[in-house]
């Protein structure tokens, strides 16, 4: 036994010896072959660039001699003395400026020389390059500073050559030194090699155990996939299966044994998708590209045996094998996912069609609700004109109050649909905080004083009463919950309580609380307190009216203000309704004193009525004549048009909802048609308050929108805000109009000397910034343009309004160049109109 170890440790020894031993004999005769290589290196010695160094001072020479041949010759061979001297002076040129010789330049003896040389060779080029007589004569002193230069140029050459002699021996030395290392790290390697050679043996029984443990991890994974719930399908490049595990054969329908071989395409890939399956596989296999390996999963349709196209979940990576790389394809057979999702989104497809529809049904009836609304609070107004005894009188106030109520109902159905459409928009003035509380208090104090209540309010610390807010939005939550204390409580008392507090970004949170005494609310109903239609028990009904919005409205307002509305109450004892909301502090405006004016007589206007509703008609024209206007009727807006190009009228009201052309066609047609009412004003007549819509009536050529129902001093108010435009004056005429010495005779020249001194400071501080770059197609430069134009139609300055109208509506339209166009007539009439004003 211990004879076969010792010979088995031989063996080993000389297994390993002998490569040893072979390496180190290696490593001895490639040293002596680098020795003996270097020994011939040191014995080499030829350099171009001596040469050319030591042709230098030949070339001198030759030169030196053509000029000794040229002084003793009668006729010198001056050719052949140039040439000599060319020659010589392209040496030197080459020593001067040649980058081989850079580093030798360096050298100060050589750089000396070679100035001097050049020094030589620039004073005699002169005489080199003179006619043949001046050479001749030049010749004994060119002789003699050739013959001063001599030493200088053999210094030259010597200096060079003993340079690059040093520089060789130098480089000998180092690329001497640099063999030896190579050799020696040649000697190191090779040893390494042998050492490696040891590692390869270790490294070859690692790998033995190594595979021998990956066929076995290989076996286990056989049995993950087989087992595996996901169809795993592995193809080559080719596209050809090599795998198809059991999971797969179930959800395709195909076995393993008639897959394994076949193509992935044809197989498995619908045939809408087989193109562009074969286009990805070709261009992998030309260019390598991998589009969807290893990018995750993602979701594709296949085909089952049947033909069956069903929706998958699929993921593919690949593997190098020693057959070549490999993609494993894991899939997932969706469909039932599919089928629920599918069936989700239609349910919230249904669900938002359903909030869309009860969103567009409330819009829709609040706006026909107004129709109807308006004829008969129309007629109720008209019929109070009219000769009445005490009782019917009571019963139209009776009448009144109730269509105002259900006015208030529709503008609360509106503003709910305003608000979950996400259209409902704040409009923030300056107000006064404690003028509102003390308005609604005085309001609704004498219902409180009616159920046997008090009504009171305060501040809670430093009162802030001025803020930058929505004043209507603030008015209307506040109604709603103190008219709701006021009609919850019985002999018993209100307070309202406001307390402002600092907050961030310069805002400050105002919080109002409105605290009663009344008969509280149930606990199950306070969660949904804020809900719509909440109304409370049967008991609550009987005792108090109401929709139950006006909480929820409360609630919407409170949010769109960026506040939040809390509510706590205890049966039998009270309630007590929180709300807080961000407000911008500001310093009290200067007071300001009322301005009496009294609205001058205005003559009858002409007015076209369009609408489609046969009592509407009846309401508006019995306003207007009643106080002496003209009135035109139309039933659509095609009839409307039709009448506005044969007639030239002061004022249109257009409804916007009508049969055969709506209003806003119609107001379209209007100003492109260029009739004798293209420029008359239109104002839109609308049920709808949307303020989106209330905008593209302005964009549509509207100047101005009156929401229904009617009132007589609605009606009046805008005709006397858009009065009838004046005749067109002759193009140019800088006159005193008419109306302009009416006026003066009226007012007196005293006064209207302020009035047209203003209006014309006004006009050229609009002109100033037109020209300062205020953008001409925005709705500011309309609403100037057509403030302006108002002032100009009432001093009787028709040109100046014609311009400024022109200007009005190509702003409204966002017509640059139409914008554009309007200002060069505008300031044309401007400078023919100024003469006139100065005339006063």
């Amino acid at each position: 036994m211990a004879g076969r170890k010792r010979s088995k440790i031989w063996l080993r020894l000389a297994a390993f010896g002998l490569p040893a031993l072979m390496g180190f004999a290696a490593i001895a005769l490639l040293a002596f072959n680098v020795s003996r290589d270097i020994t011939r290196l040191n014995s080499a010695s030829s350099d171009n660039i001596q040469w050319t160094l030591s042709q230098t001072e030949v070339e001198f020479l030759q030169f030196n001699l053509a000029l000794s041949q040229a002084q003793l010759e009668e006729a010198p061979d001056f050719l052949s003395l140039r040439r000599r001297f060319d020659v010589f002076f392209s040496r030197i040129r080459t020593l001067r400026q040649a980058s081989i010789y850079s580093d030798l330049r360096e050298v100060p003896e050589f750089a000396a020389n070679l100035a001097t040389v050049g020094a030589y060779l620039e004073a005699v080029v002169p005489d080199i390059d003179s006619e043949t007589s001046a050479l001749q004569e030049a010749l004994p002193a060119l002789k003699a500073q050739t013959e001063a230069i001599r030493p200088d140029v053999r210094s030259l050459s010597v200096s060079g050559l003993n340079y690059f002699a040093e520089e060789s021996d130098s480089r000998r030395n180092a690329l001497s030194g640099t063999l030896m290392q190579l050799a020696a790290a040649i000697a190191v390697l090779v040893a390494a090699l042998a050492v490696l050679a040891c590692y390869l043996a270790y490294l070859n029984v690692q790998n033995v155990r190594r595979r021998t443990q990956a066929l076995e991890a290989s076996e286990r994974m056989n049995i993950v996939t087989s087992t595996s719930l996901d169809a795993v399908v592995v193809a080559d490049t080719s596209g050809r299966i090599v795998d198809f595990n059991a999971a797969a054969e179930q959800i395709f329908g195909h076995s393993a044994k008639d897959a394994v071989g076949c193509d992935l395409g044809e197989l498995i890939v619908p045939d809408h998708h087989r193109a562009a399956h074969e286009a990805g596989m070709a261009r992998l296999r030309k260019t390598g590209e991998k589009r969807v390996v290893g990018s995750g999963r993602f979701k594709l349709e296949a085909k089952r045996a049947n033909d069956e196209v069903f929706p998958v979940e699929l993921a593919i990576q690949s593997a190098d094998t020693k057959d070549g790389e490999v993609f494993i394809a894991f899939l997932r057979d969706i469909s039932h996912q599919v089928q629920a999702e599918a069936e989700l989104v239609l349910a919230r497809d249904r669900a938002m069609a359903g909030e869309k529809a009860k969103t567009d049904f409330l819009a829709t009836m609040s706006h026909e609700i107004r129709t109807p609304l308006n004829g008969l609070l129309g007629n109720l107004t008209l019929l109070e004109e009219t000769r009445l005894s005490t009782r019917q009188s009571r019963y139209i106030r009776n009448m009144q109050t109730s269509g105002k109520l259900l006015m208030s109902h529709i503008s609360d159905v509106l503003d709910i649909t305003k608000f979950d459409a996400g259209k409902l928009r704040l409009h923030t003035v300056d107000m006064n905080i404690s003028t509102l509380l003390k308005d609604i208090v005085d309001s609704l104090s004498g219902a409180a004083a009616g159920n046997g209540s008090t009504l009171e309010w305060g501040w809670t610390g430093a009162p802030l009463n001025w803020v930058h807010a929505d004043r209507d939005r603030i008015q209307h939550i506040l109604m709603n919950i103190v008219g709701n204390a006021v009609k919850f409580t019985k002999d018993g008392r209100i307070s309202i309580t406001a307390q402002a507090s600092a907050a961030e970004e310069g805002k400050t949170i105002l919080r109002i609380s409105v605290r009663d005494t009344g008969i509280g609310i149930d606990p199950g109903l306070l969660p949904h307190i804020f809900d719509d239609f909440a109304t409370g028990d049967s008991s609550y009904d009987r005792e108090v009216g109401g929709t139950g919005l006006g909480l929820g409205i409360a609630q919407r307002f409170v949010k769109a203000l960026g506040g939040r509305i809390t509510v706590e109450s205890t049966p039998g004892e009270g309630s007590v309704f929180t709300i807080s909301f961000p407000v911008q502090a500001i310093a009290a405006p200067e007071p300001k004193g009322e301005a009496q004016f009294t609205a001058p007589a205005r003559k009858r206007a002409n007015v076209l009525l369009v609408e489609d509703n046969e009592i509407n008609r009846h309401v508006a024209r019995e306003m207007l004549t009643a106080q002496g206007h003209f009135v035109t009727e139309a039933h659509n807006g095609r009839e409307a048009v039709e009448m506005a190009e044969e007639t030239g009228f002061d004022l249109i009201l257009m409804d916007i909802s009508m049969p055969v052309m709506d209003g806003r066609s119609a107001a379209r047609a209007i100003r492109k048609g260029g009739g004798a009412s293209a420029r008359a004003p239109i104002i839109a007549v609308t049920a709808n308050a949307m303020a989106e819509e209330q905008e593209a009536f302005l964009k549509d050529g509207m100047n101005d929108v009156l929401t229904k129902p009617l009132t007589r001093e609605g009606l009046l108010q805008l005709i006397a805000d858009h009065p009838s435009p004046a005749p067109p004056a002759p193009e140019g005429a800088a006159l005193r109009s008419q109306q302009l010495i009416e006026l003066e005779e009226t007012v007196g020249a005293e006064a209207l000397k302020p009035l047209l001194n203003r209006f014309a400071a006004e006009m050229e501080a609009f002109l100033k910034s037109l020209e300062n770059g205020q953008d001409l197609a925005a709705n500011e430069t309309a609403v100037e343009a057509h403030r302006i134009a108002g002032s100009a139609a009432t001093f009787g300055l028709p040109e100046l309004r014609s311009a400024l109208i022109r200007l009005e509506k190509a702003a409204l339209s966002q017509e640059r160049q139409a914008a554009e166009d309007a200002l060069s007539p505008l300031r044309n009439a401007w400078t023919s109109t100024k003469p006139v004003l100065n005339l006063f």
